[in-house]
């Protein structure tokens, strides 16, 4: 006999499909929320209180105690201490003359934007339109023909060697992916294509390393001309072969993985962190050069 299926009531809510039916799935939705309730999770533990978080009050942040249940009778039913706790965070409000504050997800989402699920692909989140976003790039950097070009060449040579591989683009710059994680990341420039591709921390030839300290598995080069096409493709053949092979061993294959932890760090420009721009989301939260590189 298969495996029963039992879901909640259809929600479609920021990617979420089905109601919690259990604290497991409360706390996921509460992830989903926590910005617009004007807060931030400092802690998640085992036992109780289940969460430590800081919610704004005007003057700053204030320190709250939170315990996740499905319902908030739970709270009474599993003999929590309501002097130990603040909020209790649910997915129904049942508990009359609750003495904590309720936040009940059930009805807050109500009153929140959602995000409709879309197909990943395309800086709108539409429908994938790879030509006319990589247009809207190019015409911004004023780039050469020839760049378009060189990016057409190699990502059609890719995809005849593995057509699976697809591109997702974002404002400036284009992951392609293996097809389940993303091995190479594409800065469009003026008259270059930047490139940071995943090497697994070994010599990739015709690249260098893209971050001796924070990024030792990437690895970087820049196509400048079109005998430079051919030996990108073969680059980025041998990049998804060994993040497949990564996958396949259970390794991490992000930017960051194998470096040192950069959360919170200043960005030293004398550092060789990235010095052909950001990629990924986290790696734009550092900064990005204030001028265009050729």
């Amino acid at each position: 006999m298969t495996e029963k299926s039992v879901v909640g009531d259809l929600i479609n809510f920021r990617g979420l499909v089905y109601a919690p039916l259990n604290e497991n799935g409360v706390i996921l939705l509460f992830g989903k929320v926590m910005h617009d309730l004007n807060m931030y999770i400092e802690e998640i533990k085992p036992g109780f209180p289940d969460c430590i978080a800081r919610r704004f009050v005007g003057k700053g942040w204030e320190r709250v105690s939170i315990e996740f249940e499905y319902t908030s009778s739970n709270f009474k039913a599993h003999g929590h201490d309501p002097e130990q706790c603040d909020i209790v965070v649910c997915w129904e409000h049942d508990w009359s003359n609750c003495p904590l504050e309720v936040i009940e997800l059930k009805s807050e989402i109500q009153t929140l934007e959602n995000y409709p699920i879309t197909r990943p692909g395309s800086s709108d989140n539409q429908i994938q339109d790879i030509e006319k976003d990589i247009d809207k790039i190019l015409a911004t950097l004023g780039a050469l023909p020839d760049v378009k070009k060189w990016y057409k060449a190699i990502f059609d040579n890719l995809s005849q060697i593995d057509d699976s591989i697809w591109a997702k683009v974002g404002e400036k710059f284009i992951g392609w992916y293996s097809p389940e994680k993303s091995f190479a990341s594409i800065a469009l420039k003026k008259q270059s294509i930047r490139i940071e591709c995943f090497s697994r921390g070994a010599d990739l030839k015709g690249t260098k390393v893209a971050s001796q300290r924070f990024a030792p598995r990437w690895s970087k080069f820049t196509v400048k001309s079109d005998t430079d096409v051919q030996q990108t493709v073969e680059i980025l053949t041998e990049s998804q072969k060994r993040i497949k092979e990564a996958i396949k061993a259970g390794e991490p294959t992000s930017y960051f993985s194998g470096g040192e932890p950069t959360c919170g760090a200043p960005r030293n420009p004398d550092e060789d962190t990235e010095p052909d721009g950001k990629v990924s989301t986290i790696r734009n939260a550092f900064a990005e050069k204030s001028e265009d590189q050729k």
